[in-house]
């Protein structure tokens, strides 16, 4: 992997990873496009890394507040929402490392991203109903919305996309249901960090891996994009519907299927 293709690949996790369109999903896509042999996994947890570091800078002050005063409900949901992933992750490791690497699961995976956010959106907006606030979450809503993020484990389900879809569909308010979402990426990244450390340190080292150096700039490009992606997202769910990312979404499952099993110019 040149620099360059570094570069784009970690740009396009900085945006996807925070828009809900699936940033894995993208990351696989695009390295069949450029025809990449280097370890998909591996690279795309090292750019999760770099957008570690810009979601504990945009949402500082949140996570100030929760340092200030641990055992307070959020820090509880939290845990609760994220243990579903870590449950999934430890079970099914080898699997998702598969469906990294043979991208067969990514058309159906994406037309389940475009659905979710369909179904969220249209719920919100036809229930009629006063939004819930973060003062009023429950276990139940954290478990729900910690249940969809173990489904997006798999490249091409939105990560993003399914906690504020499981958010939305749970009453809560928009821009809460962005900023949980948001909230828990950071234990989601982290522990996808810690379980493929061993993975990052062999790839270095054997020959004809990525090396240091992309692994590097694509980490820093996915936080500088990310960084500008989190604000956009908060800006976008505030002020306008899911529906156009559930159409992109949508149409970019359908053409990976169509390619998959028609076409096979990228996926065999």
């Amino acid at each position: 992997m040149n620099i360059f293709i570094a570069i784009l690949l970690g740009a396009v996790q900085g945006l996807t990873e925070f828009l809900p369109v699936s940033s894995s999903g993208h990351l696989v896509l695009l390295q069949k496009i450029f025809g990449i042999k280097e370890p998909a996994l591996v690279f795309d947890t090292a750019v999760h890394g770099g957008t570690l570091i810009a979601v504990l800078v945009v949402l500082q002050e949140d996570i100030r507040n929760i340092l200030r005063r641990i055992a307070q409900p959020l820090t509880l949901y939290l845990v609760i929402a994220t243990i579903p992933a870590v449950i999934a992750a430890l079970l099914f490791k080898s699997r998702i490392e598969e469906a990294f690497a043979s991208g067969s699961f990514l058309g159906f995976a994406f037309l389940i991203t475009s659905s979710l956010l369909f179904i969220s959106d249209r719920y919100y907006r036809g229930a009629g109903f006063s939004a819930r606030t973060q003062d009023k979450m429950n276990w139940i809503d954290a478990l729900f919305i910690g249940l969809l993020q173990a489904v997006a484990i798999t490249p091409g389900i939105s990560r993003s996309g399914a906690t504020i879809s499981g958010a939305l569909i749970r009453k809560f308010d928009r821009v809460f249901a962005a900023r949980f979402s948001f909230l828990l990426s950071i234990p989601a990244i982290l522990g996808a960090l810690i379980l493929q450390l061993k993975d990052l340190s062999s790839a270095t080292a054997a020959a004809g891996a990525i090396g240091p150096l992309p692994l590097i700039v694509g980490s820093f490009s996915a936080c500088i994009v990310g960084f500008f992606s989190i604000r956009f997202v908060l800006k976008i769910i505030r002020e306008r519907s899911l529906r156009g990312f559930a159409l992109y979404t949508g149409i970019l499952g359908l053409l990976v299927l169509v390619d998959k099993f028609v076409t096979h110019f990228f996926f065999t």
